[in-house]
């Protein structure tokens, strides 16, 4: 359909040069510029959102650290962690950003599901938990309207490094993988993508753009 976001799968890439893109295009989005959906995964690197405090970077080591403009705390991103920018004009969708953790949180938990993995959220802890353990992690920007940075998922990945933070500004916090959770390897990466977007686009629905004649009103009066 000509109104879904475009998904791009753009593998394994570095982080700076992704989320300069990233912001390039929230910054350069129009009221016809269609919306995507990015999937990838990092390089090895620690991520500092805006409020983020040193104190729970503990040894980073040789990882790079990167300084960004992104809501939350400390993270990690490597190989094996699936990866998701959701680019969206939540004006055109009439959606707040409570809406969209919401709707990411809500995507990641019926994606869990559809591999056979039982999740849920966390008050006051942005992301989805299996039991105590962390999975996925949640951090966003909104700029004129448009949403970037968005959601990590952990698949199948080496999760010693989140040993060296307090993920998520949290102390001691458990993270987990899909990998330890199901049965088999082969495939999981694409499987957990197929789920994902799945399960994205079903939530969309629940914000469909608007069009025609009030969105060239809003376009006119922005």
């Amino acid at each position: 359909m000509k109104h879904e976001p475009i998904v791009r799968d753009f593998g394994l890439v570095d982080y700076v040069p992704v989320w300069k893109r990233m912001a390039r295009f929230a910054a350069t989005a129009g009221p016809e510029t269609r919306e995507e959906i990015w999937l990838l995964s990092h390089n090895p690197v620690f991520t500092l959102g805006q409020a983020a405090k040193e104190e729970h970077l503990l040894a980073p080591g040789a990882v790079p650290v990167i300084q960004t403009d992104r809501g939350g705390q400390v993270t990690y991103h490597g190989p094996g962690q699936l990866v998701v920018y959701p680019l969206l004009d939540l004006r055109r969708r009439g959606m707040g950003i409570r809406q969209l953790v919401d709707l990411i949180e809500t995507a990641l938990i019926e994606a869990l599901a559809g591999a056979g993995i039982t999740a849920a959220t966390r008050p006051g802890a942005p992301g989805v938990f299996v039991g105590e353990a962390k999975i996925a992690a949640l951090g966003l920007r909104i700029r004129r309207g448009w949403s970037y940075h968005g959601l990590s998922l952990n698949v199948d990945m080496d999760l010693a490094p989140f040993s060296s933070i307090n993920p998520c500004g949290f102390r001691g916090l458990e993270v987990t993988r899909v990998a330890d959770l199901v049965g088999g390897k082969i495939g999981l990466m694409n499987r957990m993508k197929t789920l994902l977007t799945e399960a994205s686009m079903r939530q969309l629905e629940r914000f469909p753009l608007r069009q025609g004649r009030a969105e060239k009103e809003e376009a006119a009066h922005a």
